[in-house]
């Protein structure tokens, strides 16, 4: 695996993504496009989060190139450009399940 140099201003820009996904209701979107692409109506109904909220976190993605969107009529439908971010996810959960096994067997040690 290559290392990109973390210049000052690549600092800047990987924070502002990952400060976006430190939000659990944006996590919960992206998981929710994880199954394919769905409209704000739709986010709302399966999130129960309000729909200026939903809006509002679709909005910030789509402005960090998180999500996609494609207008069809009168609807937006948004949707995972890739699965880069679910690759971080998967990182982060077999780091938690290791440090949860690390801790279980301290306990019945």
């Amino acid at each position: 695996m290559s290392r990109t140099r973390l210049t000052p201003e690549l600092i800047g820009l990987v924070a502002e993504r990952f400060k976006a996904l430190a939000e659990p209701a944006r996590l919960e979107l992206l998981s929710r496009l994880r199954d394919g692409e769905r409209t704000v109506t739709e986010l709302v109904a399966e999130t129960g989060l309000g729909q200026a909220n939903v809006s509002k976190h679709l909005q910030l993605l789509h402005s960090l190139s998180l999500v996609s969107r494609r207008k069809e009529g009168l609807f937006v439908y948004y949707a995972l450009p890739d699965e880069c971010v679910f690759q971080l996810c998967d990182i982060m959960c077999g780091r938690i399940e290791s440090e949860v096994e690390q801790r279980r067997s301290l306990l019945h040690a």
